[in-house]
């Protein structure tokens, strides 16, 4: 498997909560041109796409959410700290009130040890990979069961790993 050939580590699409930004169906749906993806998120909160709109935790075009509801990009600027796990209350309750909600932050707490440990720039090469599609190398979101490419099930590792999950999670949604 060969990671995409625009791979680099980018501080930008490193979360400080600990999240992949590539990976972000939104993400991916404003980088990639793939408007649905932006289109379904609108329609369940009952806004226009543009809002959905989003190019990492740390640029200026951020989503909705990570522009108004996320309080770890603040609070992280305050503290001087890149992520949170250099702080000294990590986790605190709103980290770990936001790792319970939904199965994209299940593996928040690895994330950020694995951070810790080996640096952010290793840490986002591993992710390419732990989000590629083992056939043809495409960036899947959590919620891409199968590769939104070429099709291949499951899409990535961490999809492999967390399948129950996100599925008990879609199955609530409905």
């Amino acid at each position: 498997m060969t990671p995409p050939k625009d791979s680099h580590p980018d501080k930008k699409l490193a979360a400080v909560c600990g999240l992949f930004c590539p990976a972000c169906t939104l993400f991916i749906g404003t980088t990639e041109n793939e408007s649905q993806r932006l289109e379904a998120v609108a329609a369940v909160y009952k806004t226009e796409p543009d809002v959905w709109e989003c190019h990492g935790c740390r640029s200026e075009k951020r989503s909705y959410f990570c522009k108004n509801e996320c309080k770890m990009v603040d609070c992280a600027q305050e503290k001087g700290i890149d992520f949170c796990v250099e702080c000294d209350e990590y986790p605190c309750d709103e980290l770990r009130a936001f790792k319970e909600k939904r199965p994209h932050r299940i593996e928040l707490w690895e994330n950020q040890e694995r951070i810790k440990e080996v640096g952010y720039a290793q840490w986002y090469e591993e992710m390419v990979a732990h989000y590629a599609c083992p056939q043809c190398g495409s960036t899947n979101s959590t919620y891409d069961l199968k590769c939104r490419t070429c099709g291949t099930e499951p899409s990535c590792a961490y999809v492999d790993r967390h399948k129950n999950e996100i599925l008990s999670y879609l199955s609530k949604k409905r």
